[in-house]
This record gives C-alpha cells, structure tokens and sequence, in this order.
C-alpha cells in the first residue's frame, strides 16, 4: 500500500500553520502533527499595506523551522499557500523572493475563491455534509480579513458570498473606538447582525437551513465542551446561545481561562465569538456542526485529488454548474434558451475533442459561460454583454478561481465581440487562458446562432468531423432562415481558430 507524506503549510493573517498528513488510498487523509506559530500580519497588511521588515524577519524564522520539521518526517511533496494577508500586502513579491532566498519554499498567493474552496473542501469530502446539505445548510469560513457564506437548499449551492467581516478587521476598526468591553462587544453585534439581515433577505428569502456549518478557530473546542459524550462535533444551536451568553461582558483573560485555550492574550477571541453568536441566532439552524476542519485540511484534499491518491466522492463540478443557474435565475434569464445553448455548444466541444485539445475543466467553463451569457440582460438590454461580463466577476462561484472567473467572463464577452489579439489582454489573461477564451467563444458563438431566436427550432442535433468541415445536422418542423443566417456569419472566425468549418446540414421534419 503506497503512503504518501505530504505538508501543508499556510500563511494567514494572523498565524503561520504546518500540518503534516499521510495519504492512501485505503485509509484517506490521516493529520499526523499540527505546528501553529503566532504572528500577526496582518496588523501590517491590512492596515499600513506593507509588511514590515521585522515581521518578515520572523516570518522567514517560522518558515525555517517548518521547512525542518518538513524534512525530519521526510515528505515525499509540500505546499505553502498564503491568501489576503500577502495578496494585500505591497511589498508581497519581495517577501515571496526573500522566504524562497531563506528558506527555499516557494508559496502561492490565492485568490479570495481559490481560499475560500481549499477550505470548502476540507469539509465537503465529509460523509456527514453530505446529508446535512440536503436538509439545508449554511457553510461560514470565518477569517482574519473577511467571512465566506455558502448557502445549500436540497443538496445543491444557493449562492455563496463573501462579507468584509473578518475577526482581525473588525477589531482594528472597533476595538480603539469603544470606551469599554460592553460598547466593544455591541458595535461588532450591531456591524454583524445588521450585514446578516441584508444577506437573508436577498440570498435566503424562501430558504430554510438545519445545519448552520462552522470552520475557524475555537469553535469545535466549544462544542466539545458543550457536549463531551458528543463525537460528531454537533450541538443544538440553543445551547451554543445559552453556552455563548456566559462570556458576555467578561475580558479576554477570562474567557481564555475558562476555555483553556493555548494563546495568551488572544485579541481576536472576542469578534470571533460574536461573530458566531449573530450567526447562531440569526440564521435559523437547529444544529452546529464544527467539524475541526480548515484550509490547511483543504490543501492535502486538493493534492489528493490532483494527485489521484484516493477517490473523491463529492461532485465539486456539480457546485459549480448550480451555483450557476442559480447566478442566472437571479437575473432572470431565459431557461429554455439557456438549456438548449447548453447542449449544443457540449455537443461541439465534446465531436471536436482531438481537434481543439481542451479537456474536462475547460467544457465545464463552456457549461458556465452558456448558462451566465445573457444574464446581463437584466441590468440593460444595449449593454447586456458587458454587464454579463461584470457580473461574472463580480459574483463568488463556489470552485472557480480568479483566472477561470476572467476565462468565462472573457468568453460571454467575446461571443459578440471580436477576440482582440492577445497584447491587449495579457493584463488578465495568460498565454493558455487566452487560447482557451478564443476557442471556447467560437464554440459558444456557433452554438448561440443556432438558437438565436429563443424558439429552440432545432431537434435531434448531432455533429461530426468529416474532413475538414464540422458538419451539424438538424431536423426542424419550422423556419430556420433567421439562425442559418446569422449561422453563416459566424462560421469565419470559429474557421480561424480551428482550421475547420461549421456547416449545417438540415432535414425538414413534418408532423
């Protein structure tokens, strides 16, 4: 049986973490030693913008340590990530320059989603999720600098968002402009609550939740201690209130005291545990679950899963793709047109596989841009592409990056538009995005003449290569004059991208 040793290491705003993990196929991911170190960066990266040199001198010392205790367990691969607290930071690619200097690791900056689904699956692989999203279930990944909110209504994704209610940012604002532990504890109640309403009533108007799911620090310690004959890290949400009221008023010390937890001084304790009071209160769970997990858990099942170590069992595609049609219910785009799209350009990309070299990934990116391409639509009807466009990227889709973000974006827009060349948009794009957005916009524009009418006239659509043409064969019971036009128009640029030509060969139906 292969083991695979593997680190994770993280950098967050306010501690440096190392988690060394054993990986098979028989066993799955096994945590064999957790190492935390306190250092708060994000106190500078926040707040001044750059971080300092002595906290990158001790930054660096961390990162030595870690980079030896990597190599007394021998690990066969590691990765380093860092989210907000260096993708804020100025000075952020001199930092990443000195660690790879003094310590030979190379980190990567993510992404607010790409962080925000490293620790989504560090409790999506769970057999207990499972069940708990199909009875309604709110996921809240509670950080330094902000707080992700996945919402789940009969097993699939609502809508996820994220809210500048980070721990150590809402200390930074609150903390010096409250004359006293009460007033402190209030203002961060009120900031909360007030967010909390706003997002119900937009997100959550027809939803009801069961499980409110926690990731984030202290939590689980809580539930353990509100229930010790407890094993599944769950307990009514009542007695997390009941269990929460008792720290009311009291400092920091005491409740560290009480709690036994291993920092000393723990400034961020507080708007943590208010954070989770407006959450337990506010969103109408029957139960917590706090499963310990976090985005360093996240890390080892993402290397797992590329790696191929052990099967996966949850459908992180199947999150995207309702994440979504949800997107575009919101700005009430048309269904049928959208679904008929859907199927046809699935239909090119899958009879055209050997000639436009994409693979799995990059056909789900097509799935996405067809269901989002009109949902501009909503804001203006002149400007739909480009309101389409902002609001892709503007939108938190559970498991897309940035970079797939821009992909689909750039794909809806250039549907319509002409493909610039790829100067004018190697600000956004790399060389290999840009490929794909062009290959993927040909294939989405075909596609959208086919059913430009909104009627969905085509029945029974099949596609083959023969030679050098693409030939799409229909059937319809009415007149297609209208898409074959426009199919015509289309045809020179799908033509230059793939060396190939698109026709349409049809056979009257008469019922």
């Amino acid at each position: 049986m292969k083991i695979c040793t593997f680190a994770a290491a993280y950098i967050g705003s306010y501690e440096v973490s190392l988690k060394i993990f054993e990986i098979s196929a028989k066993r799955g991911i096994k945590e064999i030693d957790y190492i935390r170190s306190r250092i708060e960066l994000g106190r500078d990266a926040f707040f001044k913008g750059n971080i300092g040199y002595e906290m990158v001198e001790a930054l660096c010392n961390i990162l030595v340590d870690y980079k030896k205790i990597m190599d007394s367990y021998k690990v066969d691969d590691y990765e380093v990530y860092a989210a907000s607290v260096l993708r804020d930071a100025e000075n952020a690619i001199f930092i990443m320059d000195q660690i790879r200097i003094r310590t030979g690791l190379s980190v990567t900056i993510l992404s607010n989603s790409e962080h925000r689904f490293l620790s989504y699956k560090s409790i999506a692989t769970r057999e207990e999720f499972e069940k708990m999203i199909q009875k309604g279930a709110a996921f809240v990944d509670a950080g330094g600098s902000g707080m992700q909110m996945t919402i789940f209504s009969k097993g699939e994704v609502v809508t996820t968002q994220h809210l500048g209610l980070g721990t150590m940012k809402l200390r930074e604002r609150l903390e010096k402009k409250s004359t006293n532990l009460k007033q402190y504890e209030a203002q961060i109640e009120e900031l909360v609550d007030k967010e909390l309403e706003v997002f119900k009533s937009l997100y959550m108007e027809n939803v009801k939740i069961k499980y409110l799911i926690i990731s984030g620090d202290y939590v689980t310690d809580m539930v353990r201690m509100i229930d010790k004959k407890q094993e599944e890290h769950t307990v009514e949400t009542e007695k997390m209130l009941v269990f929460l009221k008792k720290f009311s008023n009291r400092s920091v010390e005491e409740i560290e005291e009480e709690l036994n937890l291993p920092y000393e001084s723990d400034a961020l304790l507080i708007p943590y545990m208010m954070i989770l009071k407006c959450m337990a209160r506010g969103m109408g769970a029957e139960r917590i679950w706090a499963p310990g997990a976090n985005v360093i858990d996240g890390i080892a099942v993402d290397y797992a899963q590329k790696k191929q170590l052990l099967k996966i069992n949850h459908d992180f595609d199947a999150d995207v793709l309702s994440a979504a049609k949800m997107l575009s219910e919101r700005y009430l785009s048309y269904w049928p047109h959208l679904e008929a799209l859907e199927q046809m350009s699935t239909l090119i990309f899958d009879t055209m596989k050997k000639v436009h070299g994409l693979g799995k990934r990059e056909r789900l990116l097509l799935q996405v841009a067809a269901i989002l391409h009109d949902c501009g639509k909503y804001i203006s009807f002149a400007n739909a592409v480009h309101c389409s466009y902002d609001i892709i990227m503007e939108s938190e889709i559970i498991g897309l990056s940035h970079i797939e973000r821009e992909i689909v974006a750039n794909t809806v827009l250039y549907k319509t538009f002409a493909l610039p060349s790829y100067d004018v948009l190697a600000e956004k794009l790399d060389h290999e995005s840009y490929l794909i957005v062009a290959k993927l916009s040909a294939i989405l524009q075909v596609s959208n003449a086919m059913d430009r009418s909104h009627k969905q006239k085509f029945k029974n659509v099949k596609a083959a290569i023969k030679g050098k043409e693409l030939v799409i064969t229909i059937e319809t019971e009415g007149d297609a004059v209208l898409e074959k036009a426009l199919f015509d128009t289309k045809t020179a640029y799908f033509e230059n991208i793939f060396s190939m030509k698109p026709v349409i060969k049809e056979k009257r139906v008469y019922s």
